[in-house]
């Protein structure tokens, strides 16, 4: 992670209320090129409605957001958002449930998608081009993460842990210059946590992708991150690198336990 550069992504005094809930009270952070940041704290801290403001599926009522050094409207559809590199996966699978592994990535791709209906229906020219190069990517993130035998399985019937697999594999399809998980290892057995964060750590140090992550297992959050912001209630009350956040009194009472000032993460 190179810090002298300036922040790929920055978030600065963002509000956003439901009702009389304030969800998010004038939290601040910065996301640097290269790096893995994650966003931790106790369930209703406001970590996914961060997740949500960046990408644009709820706006926030006061702030600012900042992408590549531009600002970048509040107000925002999703879909533009991942057109300007920003790519998610969510706490809930949102897969096509029906099509296949292969089709769940390609759908990825959606955005790299150039040429018109036109060259499409005659396969000629830009379109047969693009059409290799798109079937060249997702034939090689299906080889990334090791889901070669699943390929044309429905994903519907597939086991949990692969499903989370194959979400990850249509984040990375569109090729994001930011990549934002939310818990991408929520309801997996100790094996399948290894392999996401062996895929998670691959994605970022092979092929640079700066990453966010939202998790609640303290061990992978401290074992693959560079640096960690903790939201309580709606406020920001630490951010620094793991070793940091394990010796933070206020990280401690809030979230990380008494068990965490003796050397454990749990």
């Amino acid at each position: 992670m190179n810090r002298k550069t300036e922040p790929m992504l920055a978030v600065e005094d963002i509000h956003i209320s439901f009702g009389g809930l304030k969800a998010l009270n004038g939290v601040s952070l910065e996301v640097y090129p290269g790096e893995i940041m994650a966003i931790i704290g106790p369930n209703g801290a406001g970590k996914t409605t961060m997740l949500n403001v960046i990408n644009g599926v709820y706006t926030a009522d006061a702030g600012r957001i900042f992408f590549e050094g531009r600002e970048r409207p509040l107000k925002i559809k999703p879909h533009h958002v991942a057109a300007m590199g920003i790519s998610r996966t969510f706490q809930n699978l949102a897969l096509f449930k029906g099509m296949d592994t292969w089709c769940n990535i390609m759908v990825g791709r959606t955005q790299k998608m150039h040429s018109n209906f036109f060259s499409q229906g005659i396969y000629w020219g830009m379109s047969q081009k693009e059409e290799i190069e798109h079937r060249q990517a997702v034939e090689w993130i299906i080889s990334f993460l090791e889901i070669e035998n699943i390929r044309k399985q429905p994903t519907g019937m597939l086991p949990y842990g692969l499903q989370k697999r194959v979400e990850l594999g249509r984040a990375l399809a569109s090729e994001p210059k930011v990549l934002l998980l939310d818990e991408p290892m929520a309801g997996m057995n100790l094996e399948e946590k290894e392999d996401i964060a062996r895929f998670i750590l691959d994605a970022n140090e092979e092929i640079g992708y700066t990453i966010v992550l939202i998790e609640h297992d303290m061990g992978v959050v401290m074992d693959i991150c560079d640096r960690i912001v903790v939201l309580d209630f709606g406020n920001k009350i630490a951010e620094g690198s793991p070793e940091e956040i394990k010796s933070n009194q206020k990280v401690i009472q809030a979230y990380l336990g008494e068990a965490a000032s003796s050397g454990s993460a749990a």
